[in-house]
């Protein structure tokens, strides 16, 4: 490709209202540009990247014996009802309705549709098992899109589905896609993890997350010894100790004013360990329970989700036993204790306007509900808390939707099963993205060369016409006869400015040819991770034999 020809509207500014380094460099060096809130256009180069994601994500899936296909973003609602997830998803589910009045929706993700088109053709255990997959547009009205690419409202995924007649299958399954999802991370260069997780909306019964460490992630991920991973909201460790309650703090507490666990551990001198945190709500429709965590810990919502296996909301105000402030263990309210609480002596809530008390907990049944905090252990080792952007997840769904959809097969018997199936994703864009976070500096983005929308770039820095000029063109022709990628800058643009595009752009290796090369024969190259100058340069006459045996250098 040539630099006069491609549409690359690079910026020297960041969108004022960027805050991610991705969305920041991808809009400067014209990968991407905005169209409204949440919907982005990938520009040539850009799309170049995505799609280059996009291919090694197909060969890896393709490995495993999955069959590509494409399933419609507009669906009758009619599939979703019976899923039940029509209702359970709330405002982010695009609803809509045709002409003729029939209700729509656009999808998120593509569970029912391909279990539907499954239920129509599976009949025996002799059709399975088997993996359909696609690379299709997903709708999801985000409340809050930010960060570019990042979280937005539309976007492209991959996702494959499995099928299998027992658990065992999809195990088997299962692990063949967490195989090729650390290929497919591994190939496109990226820092990564395998996080457990929770299935969320999806359901089932086991989730992982893949998640790539970077200062922008809105995601946390908890990392421990022996390998251990898991995402900030599943996570569990043990909790950093808290020295007893001293003593000479008993009985009821006269705390003024002091609504919250920084003020009245302030007002008494102790840890916010020493006391006791009463977090009341309301279980499905009509049950009053009170969750109780140490006054350090924070309540984990989708945790608490997890131990209780039911629908819960926080209490409101005229629901309380006590007022707000001063809540605190009481005859006749459930009490639910996160498990990092050991018996002792705590203050809690007195129930009474400006009163606190001493309480004995003397142990029982437990949760674990508790937000996994800095300094927390697993087998005696720290556990580090990481932001990362999440780039792909795994599902074991079981009969989840096989079920209410009516996807059966008959065994050999002749009995009927429920089909067990598998739902796997993956977000090309959050990757490029996410190589972007990770490797990048003050100048410019420095692609991992799997996935640069240009393997090389060619500078000229003489005029159209010059020798360097024909110089130039005769090494982008050989790259290309390699089967590289090669991109010239032809324009008649300054050095100052060409560089400064070429370092934006990012190509892992850069090639100028100016009035110094045409003297010495040798053209200046530059490995674009770490701004590596490569010493001797590359000849001109043999451009191609010298950058392949170059490029196994280059990550």
């Amino acid at each position: 490709m040539r630099m006069s020809q491609l549409f690359l509207p690079t910026e020297r500014q960041p969108p004022a209202d960027a805050e991610a380094l991705s969305h920041k460099l991808m809009v400067r060096a014209g990968l991407v540009r905005q169209l409204g809130a949440g919907l982005w256009t990938w520009l040539p180069a850009g799309w170049r990247a995505h799609q280059r994601v996009v291919q090694i994500v197909r060969e890896e899936i393709d490995a495993i014996g999955g069959q590509e296909m494409l399933m419609p973003v507009l669906q009758p609602a009619e599939l979703w009802k019976r899923s039940g997830r029509y209702d359970a998803i709330g405002g982010e589910l695009f609803r809509l309705q045709d002409r003729k009045g029939a209700d729509m929706v656009l999808a998120m993700t593509h569970e029912e549709a391909v279990t539907q088109h499954a239920s129509k053709v599976v009949r025996s255990y002799r059709d399975l098992p088997f993996i359909l997959y696609h690379f299709q547009i997903k709708e999801r009205d985000e409340p809050r899109p930010r960060a570019g690419v990042l979280r937005t409202r539309e976007f492209i995924m991959k996702d494959s589905y499995s099928f299998d007649r027992d658990q065992a299958g999809l195990e088997a399954n299962y692990e063949r896609h967490r195989e090729a999802y650390a290929r497919i991370y591994d190939r496109c260069g990226l820092e990564w993890y395998e996080c457990q997780s929770d299935v969320g909306m999806m359901g089932g019964t086991m989730a992982h997350e893949y998640m790539a460490p970077c200062v922008a992630g809105e995601d946390e991920v908890v990392l421990g010894p022996n390998g251990y991973s898991a995402n900030l909201e599943i996570a569990t460790a043990d909790a950093q100790p808290v020295p007893a309650l001293p003593d000479t703090i008993s009985g009821e507490l006269h705390t003024p004013g002091q609504t919250t666990i920084e003020a009245v551990a302030g007002g008494l001198g102790v840890p916010a360990g020493n006391l006791l945190k009463a977090f009341p709500i309301i279980v499905g429709e009509d049950r009053y329970a009170v969750v109780v965590v140490r006054g350090d810990h924070r309540v984990g919502e989708i945790k608490l989700t997890n131990a209780l296996g039911e629908k819960w909301r926080p209490a409101r105000e005229e629901e309380l036993h006590g007022p707000a402030g001063f809540l605190g263990p009481a005859d006749g309210v459930e009490l639910l204790f996160d498990q990092a609480i050991e018996r002792g002596r705590y203050v809690v809530g007195a129930n009474s306007v400006d009163h606190h008390k001493v309480y004995d907990y003397e142990g029982g049944q437990t949760l674990d509900v508790r937000t996994v905090e800095v300094g927390d252990t697993i087998g005696g080792t720290e556990v580090r808390i990481e932001p990362a952007i999440e780039i792909g997840n795994i599902f074991q769904l079981g009969t989840r939707y096989s079920v209410p959809l009516g996807l059966t097969y008959s065994d050999e018997n002749g009995a009927e099963h429920p089909v067990v199936m598998g739902s796997y994703g993956i977000g090309p864009a959050r990757i490029a993205a996410a190589a972007v976070e990770q490797f990048s500096d003050e100048k410019g983005i420095a692609w991992p060369k799997a996935i640069a929308p240009f393997d090389v770039e060619v500078v000229a820095l003489g005029k159209p016409g010059t020798p360097e000029q024909e110089a130039a063109e005769r090494v982008y022709e050989q790259l290309k006869a390699i089967g590289l990628s090669a991109l010239l800058d032809d324009r008649s643009s300054g050095p100052g400015e060409k560089f400064a595009d070429a370092e934006l752009l990012g190509a892992p290796l850069r090639l100028t040819i100016g009035k110094r090369s045409m003297d010495s024969g040798t053209a200046e190259a530059q490995i674009r991770r770490g701004a590596q100058d490569v010493e001797g340069g590359i000849a001109i006459s043999e451009a191609a034999e010298g950058v392949q045996k170059l490029w196994p250098t280059i990550p």
